[in-house]
């Protein structure tokens, strides 16, 4: 069984919601909800371990959109959900121990342009032509700062966009203090291990599909 301190899921959800726009998360049964009301998620609840309530909201969900996430392997999620939830692709909970202040040159032509609203910073890196080519954005909340949605354009991957995105948010930090925490899928969480990142926990997550 995995265990990772509450208090940093809370705070990793808090400024992941800032990030994205979203209601603060509020605990309930053991997690922490989020009533999203989204057009692809209409709530999710997050656990830091496996508990009892876990089951329970699984057991009492029948409709599409709802997500369950665990900071627990897939088999674990699994094994307490009725058949109608499926497990997404893997993912993984991340820390950072320090911010990576310098990336590799940009290929010639490629910009970085950063964008900052109260406590969310974007950056994108734009191609040539003008193309969005890499982006991502980061939020800091409860002493933490989180990256999120860092995205590399096919066309424009293995150039260091996904670095430089990356450097570029963490120039945004404004308290040295808090840990860096993402979730990144597998094919991302090579890119962050080559930049420090460690793994804290899997990150497990199930919805009901849309009929």
């Amino acid at each position: 069984m995995t265990h990772i301190d509450p208090k940093l899921v809370f705070a990793w959800q808090s400024a992941h919601s800032i990030a994205r726009g979203a209601p603060a998360p509020v605990h309930d049964r053991g997690g922490f909800r989020v009533d999203t009301h989204s057009e692809k998620e209409v709530k999710r609840w997050v656990f830091p371990q496996m508990h009892e309530g876990l089951r329970t909201i699984a057991r009492d969900v029948t409709a599409p959109c709802h997500y369950l996430k665990l900071c627990g392997l897939d088999d674990e999620l699994r094994g307490c959900l009725p058949a109608r939830w499926e497990l997404q692709p893997a993912n993984w909970f991340m820390q950072a121990e320090a911010t990576v202040t310098e990336a590799s040159p940009l290929p010639d032509g490629y910009t970085i342009e950063v964008h900052q609203d109260g406590f969310v910073t974007r950056a994108c890196a734009l191609a040539p032509n003008g193309d969005l080519a890499a982006s991502g954005t980061a939020a800091e909340a409860a002493d933490v700062f989180i990256y999120d949605r860092i995205e590399t354009a096919e066309d424009h991957r293995r150039k260091g966009l996904g670095a430089a995105v990356m450097v570029a948010l963490g120039a945004a930090r404004r308290s040295l203090a808090g840990p860096q925490l993402l979730v990144a899928t597998q094919d991302g969480r090579a890119l962050y291990e080559k930049l420090g990142w460690t793994v804290l926990a899997p990150f497990a997550t199930a919805t009901i599909p849309q009929p």
